[in-house]
């Protein structure tokens, strides 16, 4: 069992999410780290922000070794969606969903079997 970290009602919608945790999988922390902050999504910057808190946990909680830290687990459940309204022509009004997610990030060290 890795250490997780879980962002919740994050204001980005899954799928975009699920595009950039597909980039970090099975990769190390560091490296990890590095494609997301240097992506140029939006999505990346909320990810980032996740697995630097799954690493911190997992330094400062769990007194792992951060160098071999790597991404066992990453996903993206939809969180409750906003439902805004906009005008439309002649009267009419149209819905407008605002998405949100929870993103779960389990790292684990290598050479742990659980």
């Amino acid at each position: 069992m890795g250490v997780k970290s879980v962002g919740k009602y994050l204001p980005i919608s899954p799928r975009k999410c699920r595009r950039m945790i597909e980039l970090i999988k099975g990769k190390d922390a560091g490296s990890a780290l590095l494609i997301l902050q240097f992506s140029p999504k939006k999505s990346a910057k909320v990810i980032y922000g996740v697995l630097k808190s799954a690493i911190a946990n997992a330094e400062n909680n769990h007194d792992k070794n951060v160098d071999k830290l790597y991404v066992e687990k990453v996903f993206v459940d939809e969180g409750p969606t906003l439902k805004r309204f906009r005008p439309r022509a002649m009267g009419r009004a149209s819905r407008i969903n605002k998405r949100t997610s929870h993103i779960t990030i389990e790292v684990q060290e290598k050479g742990v079997e659980v």
